[in-house]
């Protein structure tokens, strides 16, 4: 178990911030990576043509080594969106054949899915959320009903209520079915444990602004080896072979860099992002994810525990994640109420669908919590 972290964050005492898959706060470190940053950009003659390569390899491979696979299978993007755009455009459904998602997914990995069907004749079947809330389930189980699958385009945890989808049983039924798997792990990579090399996806993305502790506008793709031959959203110049060669940009060439960064998006070096980014993900390899995974998983099982003895409703352990819960609230409650009364004590949650999402970090402390509970109480009378 890590100790209390909320000293490497610049939180006053007074706020209650249990709102991480809102965004995160930055580090102290990263703050200072960004000040670094941009005042290299204020003295632009202190960067060189290998400061733009050396600022995305370093996040690049730091975000391999936390997700299990290498630093040639990962692109820069700017968005969980643009990753998902960036499978449609790889991938080809026929006619009739379906492409599965999850009720209330997150609109960014919904929206290109109903392009690409719109386009091919395919067509975007919703699972609907079940009673005992076993996505995993639900989804073998969509697999044996109706056309084949041709894509499964699924989150390791549902963005509004952190209920969980075992990914390694879902990406083994994908594989022994011919179903590309396209992952948008924005909620759960930094935070839980997302194997790439047990899942073996076709695509994941994910931003890093929220469990990564990096910044806004930066992210990662995932490409599985088999599909980096495939064809990136847009040209830009330093995804082409030997384009570290800033007088040599003009040889135009048609070969790509490898592996995956063909994929990467235009100005992926990012020298003022990819130095938060990559102080994120330092930071959670220098606590290890299994601790930072056991940690959280404590600090929810305990809000877990208290919501349930107020007769609120909460996912059973075995279909939660371990960094995020969603409350449900008794009928009739106003939710709108329930957010301005936790405001005015300084406490940050989100209402995402039905429900009252928490979603603390090694940041949180006791006092936040019973915070939390005391305007809860109040609230429910």
């Amino acid at each position: 178990m890590i100790p209390n972290q909320r000293a490497l964050f610049d939180i006053p005492d007074d706020i209650a911030y249990l709102n991480c898959a809102f965004t995160s706060p930055l580090l102290k470190s990263a703050r200072v990576a960004a000040d670094a940053a941009l005042d290299r950009k204020a003295h632009p003659w202190q960067l060189s043509a290998p400061d733009f390569i050396a600022s995305m390899e370093t996040s690049r491979a730091l975000f391999a080594q936390l997700a299990n696979c290498t630093s040639d299978d990962v692109a820069i993007v700017p968005a969980a969106s643009y990753g998902v755009a960036t499978a449609a455009r790889n991938l080809s459904p026929l006619p009739g054949e379906r492409i599965l998602v999850l009720a209330e997914q997150f609109p960014s990995h919904v929206y290109s899915w109903r392009n690409l069907a719109a386009r091919t004749g395919a067509v975007v079947e919703t699972i609907p959320r079940q009673e005992d809330q076993d996505w995993t389930r639900a989804i073998l189980e969509a697999f044996e009903d109706g056309p084949r699958a041709a894509i499964a385009a699924l989150p390791p945890s549902h963005w509004t209520d952190g209920t969980r989808v075992d990914l390694v049983t879902i990406g083994q039924r994908c594989r022994e079915s011919g179903t590309a798997l396209v992952v948008d792990a924005t909620q759960a990579m930094g935070a839980s444990i997302v194997d790439l090399a047990a899942i073996q996806p076709d695509f994941l993305v994910t931003a890093s602004h929220k469990w990564l502790l990096g910044a806004y506008g930066y992210g990662f793709l995932y490409v599985a080896p088999h599909r980096q031959e495939g064809e990136p959203l847009e040209e830009n110049y330093l995804s082409r072979a030997g384009s570290e060669d800033f007088s040599r940009l003009v040889d135009y060439q048609d070969a790509y860099q490898p592996g995956a960064r063909r994929f990467d998006m235009g100005e992926a070096s990012m020298f003022q992002l990819a130095p938060v980014a990559a102080a994120g993900i330092t930071q959670i390899l220098d606590w290890t994810l299994p601790a930072v995974v056991d940690t959280l998983a404590a600090l929810t099982d305990r809000i877990a525990d208290r919501a349930q003895s107020l007769g609120l409703a909460v996912a059973p352990k075995s279909a939660r994640a371990p960094h995020m819960l969603g409350l449900g609230l008794p009928a009739g409650k106003d939710t709108p109420a329930l957010l301005s009364a936790l405001a005015a004590h300084k406490v940050s949650v989100s209402i995402r669908g039905a429900s009252v999402r928490v979603a603390p970090h090694l940041y949180t402390t006791d006092q936040d919590i019973e915070t939390f509970f005391g305007v809860l109480e109040r609230f429910l009378g």
